[in-house]
């Protein structure tokens, strides 16, 4: 479901991987209203259905707004944040929920692309450790009809973007040289970060 950027880091470049993925995000995604999911996205149970209202642009932009700027997000059961060393969407597997701790995320800004009810298509840019489904399904309950995320996909995270991506087609075929020219060297990102 969850497509787009994906950084990968070989030799003395997983020294700051870290660094590298502390950075703001963005992201494309397809909201879709009136159902909740047992994940909060499309590959998960659903758990409630609502008839979706003929919300305006300006009622979803509303609901949107309430998630700009810094507030906390609620993880999901279904993520690798770990719980006494077990990973959430392991005991979310085995039919358990624990009490997790809000984490403090941040909307730096968000464009509605198209609203086509119950669907909505958006992107959000946010800081790290956010949750796009989430996101979703709060945005869903604060329109009072529920909702859950039906398509994913990182555009960017820092400086890097799709822009210089090399697919997962070309990780397969090409040649060890050939994946070796179009890896960003260290000095590269460097001076890309300012650094």
């Amino acid at each position: 479901m969850a497509t787009g950027l994906l950084m990968l880091v070989v030799g003395r470049a997983t020294k700051i991987q870290d660094l590298l993925m502390s950075e703001d995000k963005e992201y494309q995604g397809t909201m879709v209203l009136g159902k909740t999911t047992s994940t909060q996205d499309k590959e998960g149970e659903v758990t409630s259905e609502t008839e979706v209202p003929p919300f305006t642009e300006q009622q979803i932009a509303e609901a949107f707004s309430n998630y700009l700027g810094d507030f906390e997000q609620m993880p999901p059961m279904v993520s690798a944040i770990k719980m006494g060393g077990v990973p959430l969407y392991k005991l979310a597997r085995q039919g358990k929920e624990v009490e997790r701790k809000l984490r403090a995320v941040k909307v730096m800004s968000y464009d509605l692309h198209r609203v086509e009810l119950p669907e909505i298509d958006f992107t959000v840019r946010c800081s790290k450790g956010f949750y796009v489904r989430t996101y979703a399904h709060d945005i869903g309950a604060k329109l009072g009809c529920g909702g859950h995320l039906g398509a994913l996909r990182r555009t960017r995270s820092g400086k890097f973007t799709l822009d210089r991506a090399v697919t997962i087609a070309d990780l397969k075929e090409l040649g060890r040289e050939e994946l070796c020219q179009r890896m960003m060297t260290l000095a590269e990102i460097s001076l890309m970060r300012g650094a």
